[in-house]
């Protein structure tokens, strides 16, 4: 599993769905051959194929146990070593039957969004579908006369789910089992991603037609304190730290037909969004400090102060200098403004939704709270298709 020649921080490893299948597959042959296996070469979703240790093998003619320890490479993932552990069961005359069953430290589904079954175990569409095809491939004889119950386990996968937004999406008792390609790759901004899209899913299948994006815990704490002093018990699913991918955050929430879209940003973010960003990342873009210098002379700066904010090289000091010259709210505000004018111009969402701008300085505390017009009830969810088009162009 382990390529002990990668340099260390760029080592891929291996989906909790991957090592699933792969100590299925071995589980199977012990089902099929009396033995399980020490080692099993399994197919990856990808089309790759893996060669995986198996640990506690053991089989009797109806069952059989295998378990596979999980290698994440260099991505900090809370289920690195986590012991994948599958229990088959034979399903006599139930021809080609395979189903899932969440054992201890996996997830149950409780609420809809996820496109899983509600009451059922959280192992995703790409893992199940893999654990099949390992299983027809290995035991193809077996699976012509019966089916095939599969088990997953994960010992302490109640611990690691703590450490994942899990509860949020509605995921009580444990871990997914995740992946559609099999490897993890460092730090993986594809998998936030994916997690921001069923983050604002999830949303949307609560009653509270809202989704509030935020940036990271600082924001999302205030996010939070706010929208539920005004509707108290809004649920924590209505809440999706999006980080850096504004875009794909936005475009889920204009394809679900969500009414509001609450940005809750501080002044670096959210100038990014003014000048047109919707990936905010450091490396994607510079904060344009022309624009928060224009930004303080709309509000009455003076002139040298515009200047120095312009050569400055963080939207920070714009900020913190019109707080210190009496103008700090009419600046946020302001801001904030210029960000949903961005953001609702035809060629970008329009009215999708409606959009309100939460803005919090480095304490914490609020300093702008702003909201687009009211959306006529007509055009929630109706993005024209050249918006979506030159959103994605910039990808």
């Amino acid at each position: 599993m382990k390529d002990k020649t990668a340099e260390r921080g760029t080592r891929t490893g291996f989906t909790t769905g991957a090592c699933a299948a792969a100590a299925a597959r071995a589980a199977a042959l012990g089902l099929a051959t009396g033995r399980v296996p020490d080692g099993i070469e399994s197919l990856l979703p990808n089309g790759t194929r893996v060669c995986f240790s198996v640990h506690d093998g053991r089989c009797d003619a109806q069952s059989a146990h295998a378990m596979v320890v999980k290698f994440a490479g260099d991505d900090p993932d809370c289920t690195d070593g986590a012991h994948l552990t599958v229990d088959l069961r034979l399903l006599p005359g139930q021809t080609g039957v395979v189903t899932y069953v969440a054992g201890e430290g996996v997830g149950t589904v409780t609420m809809p969004g996820l496109g899983l079954e509600v009451g059922g175990p959280a192992i995703n569409p790409v893992p199940r579908r893999n654990i099949a095809e390992n299983l027809r491939e290995a035991v193809p004889e077996l699976l012509q006369e019966h089916g095939i119950e599969v088990t997953i386990s994960v010992p302490d996968g109640q611990v690691m789910a703590r450490k994942t937004t899990n509860a949020r999406l509605g995921i009580l008792g444990g871990i997914s089992i995740l992946g559609t390609t099999g490897i993890v790759k460092p730090y993986s901004t594809a998998a936030w991603r994916a997690s921001v899209v069923q983050g604002v899913q999830v949303a949307a299948t609560t009653d509270h037609d809202l989704v509030a994006l935020t940036t990271g815990g600082r924001t999302e704490t205030f996010a939070m304190t706010t929208l539920r002093g005004e509707r108290p018990g809004l649920p924590a699913a209505c809440f999706v730290q999006m980080g850096d991918f504004l875009r794909y955050a936005l475009d889920e929430a204009a394809a679900q037909g969500i009414g509001l879209v609450v940005l809750a940003v501080m002044v670096g973010k959210l100038t990014k969004i003014a000048q047109g960003e919707t990936i905010t990342h450091a490396n994607r873009s510079e904060v344009d400090t022309d624009l928060v210098a224009a930004i303080a002379r709309r509000v009455g700066a003076a002139a040298e102060d515009c200047a120095a904010i312009a050569a400055a090289e963080t939207a920070r000091f714009g900020a913190e200098l019109m707080v210190e010259r009496g103008l700090g709210d009419a600046f946020h505000a302001a801001l904030a403004q210029a960000a949903i004018d961005t953001l609702t111009a035809p060629e970008r969402y329009g009215t999708a939704f409606r959009l309100r701008v939460l803005v919090c300085d480095f304490e914490g505390r609020q300093v702008a709270d702003v909201w687009s017009a009211p959306v006529p009830p007509r055009s929630r969810g109706a993005v024209a298709r050249i918006g979506i088009e030159h959103i994605l162009d910039k990808d």
